[in-house]
């Protein structure tokens, strides 16, 4: 059965010493706003929590290349190794597109929570699918301080007698941020994608323990962690309130008596009562 409830979610997460999603267009620093806010995009976002929700055995269509469970290395590939999908995808005719979007949305889960575009050239087959599951742009909740450092290496990178230059790069990094970031699961679109109620559980499970699993160089083990998730389930499909009076419903100030805040405990978390709807809050992983 398809999701009968619409949920709203906060995700609060905190940020030390790393690069939470790098801006390729601005030396892979640490993405900021024009008045120093850090902000990290929806899309990493959701890829992480598309990595997790494959860490949960879950079978997900769109897989980092260096995360690919099934050996694909292309989506046409993967889209292909279910054969009634292969089968419309070679249609010279007419393709149904009802049909490869319900199989698609059946065989993956990121598919039918966050939808996606299917078009490959070659083919007559383009499929747009919109899932029910939105997540917004995370930022910190006060601006940020982004430090940087050289990165020096003491081998050659090539053979050779003279010893190459030491320097290979600056790295960037956040010292010390609070960020948040909201969502929304719209029953109307899980209807057409066959959104479970057991799927909204799968996708919070994944909100808990977004990092893990997650670390690199840019982001070392235990850098950046998930510190609340409030979750709302309303009592029907077209809600109780609006998305954005539930999100604002919880806000965070930093303490009178704090001058620089180093953790989420130097902040007051309030959350507001929204009659006839219930919050659950929960710690991270």
């Amino acid at each position: 059965m398809s999701l009968q409830n619409k949920y709203d979610f906060k995700v609060i997460f905190s940020v030390k010493n790393a690069n939470p999603n790098g801006d390729p267009l601005n030396g892979n620093r640490p993405r900021q706003d024009f008045e120093g806010y850090g902000e990290v995009s929806d899309v990493a976002i959701k890829r992480k929590i598309r990595n997790r929700l494959q860490d949960m055995g879950e079978s997900i269509f769109i897989q980092s290349s260096d995360r690919s469970a099934d050996g694909f290395t292309n989506l046409k590939d993967r889209l292909e190794s279910v054969p009634e999908l292969k089968k419309i995808l070679g249609d010279k005719k007419k393709a149904d597109v009802n049909a490869f979007a319900r199989l698609a949305c059946e065989n993956w889960l990121d598919v039918r929570a966050f939808g996606q575009v299917f078009a490959f050239s070659g083919t007559q087959v383009s499929v747009g699918v919109r899932g029910p599951v939105s997540v917004q742009l995370a930022e910190s909740v006060d601006p940020v301080e982004i430090s940087s450092m050289q990165i020096t290496k003491s081998v050659n990178s090539v053979p050779g007698d003279g010893k190459g230059s030491d320097t290979m790069g600056t790295k960037h990094f956040v010292t010390q941020g609070l960020y948040v970031f909201n969502g929304s699961i719209n029953p109307q679109l899980a209807e057409k994608t066959g959104f479970t109620d057991e799927d909204a559980e799968k996708i919070l499970d994944t909100l808990k323990s977004l990092f893990e699993n997650d670390a690199s160089s840019a982001r070392p083990e235990g850098s950046m962690a998930v510190e609340k998730v409030y979750w709302w389930k309303h009592p029907s499909k077209a809600g109780a309130y609006p998305s954005a009076k539930v999100h604002r419903s919880v806000s965070l100030a930093k303490k009178a008596e704090v001058d620089i805040p180093h953790s989420i405990e130097d902040y007051d978390i309030t959350v507001m009562n929204l009659e006839g709807l219930s919050v659950q809050e929960f710690d991270g992983m």
